[in-house]
C-alpha cells in the first residue's frame, strides 16, 4: 500500500491540495456535460462517481479535519448520492498511512523513544489508518496491544481547514450573521478535542468503567506508561468492524444482541450520563465471534447540558409534539425559532419541524422498534430530498438551532444507520434497568 512521507501541513500547501481538487471536479462537470449533448438520458451516476473519487484522494492526502469532513459526511446515507458514501466511508479505516520512518520519528518525538524500545515487538506497517491517526499492532510481556499513532501537524491544520471550508458551508447552509460562527466554534472545539489523546485516554478508561456493567458490551484496558498526546497504547480487540459483521451476519439474535447493547450504551450515556460517544462510524466498533459489541474510539465525547437535553427529548414525546403551543414553545427553547423570525418564518419553520420530528422519534414512541424497517428508513430518505430541493428553504436564514444540535444530531443518525445496517429490532426501554 501507498505510504505517506509527508502531510501538508501550512495553509497555502492544503489551501493548494484543495484547488487541483476543484480543478478535476471542474473536469469531470466539463466532461459530463460534453456527454449529456451527445446522450440526453444520461445518468450523474458516472459524474458523481468520479467526483468522489477526486475529492477523496485530495483529501485522503490532507488528513486531519478535511479527511473527517468526509467520514462525517459518508454517515449521512438519506441525503448523499451512494457513490460519495461508498467513498467517503473509506475514510473510517482505510486510508493511505505514515511512512514507518514517519512513525519512528514520532516515538521518538513523544515517548522519548523508538517503537521497538517501548515494545517486546511492534509491525512497521500501520493496519489500519483512518483521518487523524492510524493504528500498529504491538505485543508486551505477552499482551497483544493496538498502538494508535495521530498523523503530524493535525491539531495545527484544524483551524485553517475550517476557515477554508466556512465560506463554502455558510453558503451551503444559507448561515446569516454573527450567530453563524458558534456552529464553527463548536466543530473547531470537538475537532481539537479529537487530537488531544490524553483526554482520549482518560475519556476512554472513564466511559469503560461507566458502561462496563451494561450486557454484551467489551472495552479493552488502556496504558498510561505507553500513551502521550500524539500516542495511545491499549489492548488488542479481535473482531469484524460492525459494517462487515452487518454485511456478514445471517442470524438474527445476533443482530438483535449487538442491536441491543448498541442501544442501551447509547441511552445509558446520553439519559445517565448526559455525555456520549459522538463519533458512531462502523470503524469505532469490532464485534467479537460472541456477539459482543466492542467500542474502540473515544476520542469525541459530547457533553448534553441539562438546557438542551430538557426540550430536546421532550419534543421526543407524541403529546408535545401534537400539541401546537408547547411544541412551539420548544422549538424557541432549541433556538429553532427566533425572536427575530417573521411571522412566514415562524410558520414555515414549525411545519418543516413538526413533520421532520414526527418520523424521526418514532423509535422513541413505544417500548420496542425494529430498525430493518426499509419504509421508515425510505420516508427519512424522501424528505431529505425534498428539503434539498425545496427553494423555499434556501431563502430562509439558516441559523436554526442550538449549537449542540450538531453533536447531538449527527449521534442519533449514525446510531440509526447503524441500527438499519445491523437490521436489528430492540425493547428501547432497556437501558432503564443499569441505571
Amino acid at each position: 500500500m501507498k505510504t505517506l512521507d509527508k502531510i501538508p501541513t501550512n495553509k497555502i500547501e492544503r489551501a493548494g491540495q484543495l484547488l487541483k481538487t476543484g480543478i478535476k471536479v471542474g473536469g469531470n462537470y466539463i466532461a459530463y456535460y460534453g456527454e449529456k449533448m451527445v446522450n440526453p438520458e444520461l445518468s450523474k451516476d458516472k459524474l458523481n462517481e468520479n467526483n468522489a473519487g477526486d475529492i477523496y484522494d485530495g483529501l485522503q492526502n490532507l488528513k486531519g479535519s478535511a479527511l473527517k469532513v468526509a467520514q462525517m459526511l459518508s454517515m449521512d446515507k438519506s441525503i448523499m448520492p451512494q457513490a460519495y458514501v461508498d467513498k467517503f466511508s473509506l475514510s473510517q479505516f482505510s486510508v493511505p498511512p505514515l511512512s514507518a520512518p514517519l512513525v519512528r520519528k514520532t516515538f521518538k518525538k513523544y515517548l522519548g523513544k523508538f517503537p521497538e524500545e517501548l515494545y517486546d515487538s511492534f509491525t512497521p506497517d500501520a493496519i489500519n489508518a483512518a483521518s487523524i491517526g492510524q493504528v500498529h499492532m504491538a505485543t508486551k510481556d505477552g499482551k497483544k496491544l493496538a498502538v494508535k499513532i495521530q498523523y503530524p501537524g493535525v491539531a495545527d491544520s484544524i483551524s485553517s481547514d475550517l476557515a477554508l471550508v466556512k465560506p463554502f458551508a455558510t453558503r451551503m447552509f444559507n448561515l446569516k450573521g454573527k450567530d453563524s460562527e458558534k456552529y464553527f466554534i463548536e466543530v473547531e472545539n470537538k475537532l481539537l478535542e479529537e487530537t488531544d489523546y490524553v483526554l482520549e485516554l482518560q475519556q476512554s478508561i472513564d466511559m469503560a468503567k461507566a458502561c462496563g456493567h451494561i450486557p454484551n458490551l467489551r472495552f479493552p484496558n488502556y496504558y498510561h506508561e505507553w500513551s502521550s498526546e500524539k500516542i495511545l497504547t491499549m489492548d488488542w480487540m479481535e473482531g469484524q468492524h460492525l459494517s462487515e459483521f452487518a454485511s456478514q451476519n445471517k442470524d438474527v439474535s445476533k443482530a438483535n444482541q449487538v442491536g441491543q447493547a448498541l442501544w442501551d450504551f447509547y441511552m445509558y450515556q446520553m439519559h445517565h450520563l448526559r455525555q456520549v460517544h459522538a463519533d458512531p462510524h462502523p470503524g469505532n466498533f469490532l464485534i467479537d465471534d460472541d456477539a459482543n459489541l466492542m467500542p474502540i474510539d473515544f476520542g469525541c465525547i459530547k457533553k448534553v447540558p441539562n438546557e438542551f437535553y430538557i426540550p430536546y427529548f421532550e419534543l421526543a414525546n407524541p403529546k408535545v409534539i401534537n400539541n401546537p403551543i408547547l411544541f412551539e414553545e420548544k422549538l424557541y427553547e432549541l433556538e429553532i425559532l427566533r425572536m427575530d423570525d417573521s411571522p412566514e418564518e415562524i410558520a414555515y419553520f414549525t411545519g418543516i419541524f413538526h413533520r421532520l420530528l414526527s418520523l424521526f422519534t418514532k423509535p422513541f414512541h413505544g417500548d420496542y422498534f425494529d430498525f430493518s424497517d426499509d419504509d421508515f428508513f425510505g420516508a427519512i430518505a424522501t424528505m431529505g430530498e425534498e428539503f434539498t430541493k425545496d427553494t423555499q428553504l434556501r431563502k430562509m436564514n439558516g441559523n436554526r438551532g442550538s449549537k449542540h444540535f450538531l453533536y447531538i444530531n449527527r449521534t442519533f443518525f449514525g446510531l440509526y444507520n447503524l441500527m438499519h445496517d445491523l437490521k436489528a429490532a430492540v425493547q428501547t426501554q432497556n437501558y432503564l434497568r443499569y441505571i
